[in-house]
């Protein structure tokens, strides 16, 4: 995205131009980014204006007709830190952009975004603190509700939290994607009335209708199997059917988001440059809808190497430090194939 007054680069979360100073504001239906103005301004017939939220870091817009101070994207926060709680709300500003940024994706690829206030079992967040309440905040999913701890945007905390638990990655967006990934499992496969579907969906992650709370206790008493890496994307994957689909329903948007953004850079792989790697050029495409998952990992698995490349040129560990088995693939073109049959 550009500044509307001097085309520089502007991120995704600017509230102003940094080489302008140009106050900007989020036009989440074009993906553009505006002016921001006291009055509003004109965008395709109505007038837009910024999110009572802008203090707090919140740099999108909302139509003055919406009939609220609260663009699309905060009006999904069902519950939040009591406003006195600045620490806390310092954390949600955080927090809160990988929410939009999540919510982009989840529009760029085409899936619906039905709000809490919209209908019941609509899709809504709680944003809260567990070290500023003194009261536990588990993270997860119920009933379109997504819960997230605030303490989590604390790289200490997270960290230490990654190491002990061995993962490899650990951040607040793949939170919010993993958790995702159990609400559209929910609405699009076990409540979407196609047994068909259910069952296909069963087949490759198995039933859910397991107990979960077996699970959890066997999965931190024992482990996950010793030879997982050939089955499941992560450690925790196997611990139920549903966190398998969760975690493969994260990696698609890991994949799908990382490849995006390399396209809109006009990033290309060029097969002279690594002819022991590559046979043609390497191009990723903005939108993946009409390719099949085997041309989409293709595409990815090369440029992770890339990306893992960079990272290690600057000290750090690799991008994306996971392997794709076969089963795992079958699992990922499953996503693939609910994701499609919504955007049909």
């Amino acid at each position: 995205m550009t500044c509307p007054t001097c085309r520089s680069v502007a991120f995704f979360e600017a509230l102003e131009c940094a080489q302008c100073l140009t106050p900007l504001g989020f036009h989440a239906p074009s993906t553009t980014m505006s002016e921001v103005r006291p009055a509003g301004v004109p965008i395709n017939g109505r007038t837009w204006v910024a999110c009572s939220n802008r203090g707090w870091g919140c740099n999108w817009l909302l139509a003055d007709d919406e009939g609220s101070g609260r663009c699309a994207a905060c009006r999904l926060i069902r519950r939040q830190p009591d406003a006195d709680d600045t620490m806390a709300w310092e954390k949600l500003a955080d927090t809160a952009v990988d929410l939009r940024r999540l919510l982009v994706q989840l529009d760029e690829i085409g899936l619906p975004v039905v709000g809490w206030h919209e209908r019941e079992g609509g899709l809504g967040f709680d944003l809260l603190s567990s070290r500023t309440a003194n009261t536990p905040v588990l993270i997860g999913h119920a009933n379109g509700i997504i819960t997230i701890d605030l303490v989590e945007s604390l790289a200490d905390h997270r960290e230490s939290i990654r190491v002990r638990l061995g993962e490899p990655y650990r951040t607040m967006l793949g939170h919010f994607r993993h958790e995702v990934g159990h609400y559209y499992e929910w609405i699009l496969v076990e409540s979407a009335g196609d047994a068909t579907l259910l069952e296909s969906c069963r087949r490759l992650f198995g039933d859910e209708r397991a107990s979960y709370t077996d699970a959890l206790d066997r999965h931190y008493r024992l482990g996950p199997p010793a030879d997982w890496q050939t089955t499941y994307i992560s450690e925790y994957a196997t611990m139920h059917p549903w966190e398998d689909f969760a975690e493969c329903f994260a990696h698609y948007l890991h994949i799908q988001g990382t490849l995006a953004t390399a396209a809109s850079a006009g990033l290309v792989l060029k097969a002279d440059r690594v002819p022991q790697l590559l046979t043609e050029d390497v191009e990723p495409g903005l939108d993946y809808g009409d390719r099949t998952v085997d041309q989409i990992l293709d595409d990815w698995r090369v440029l992770a190497i890339f990306f893992n490349r960079v990272n290690r040129a600057m000290g750090h560990a690799d991008l994306y430090p996971f392997t794709i088995p076969d089963p795992v693939t079958r699992k990922l073109a499953f996503v693939h194939r609910v994701i499609g049959s919504v955007r049909s």
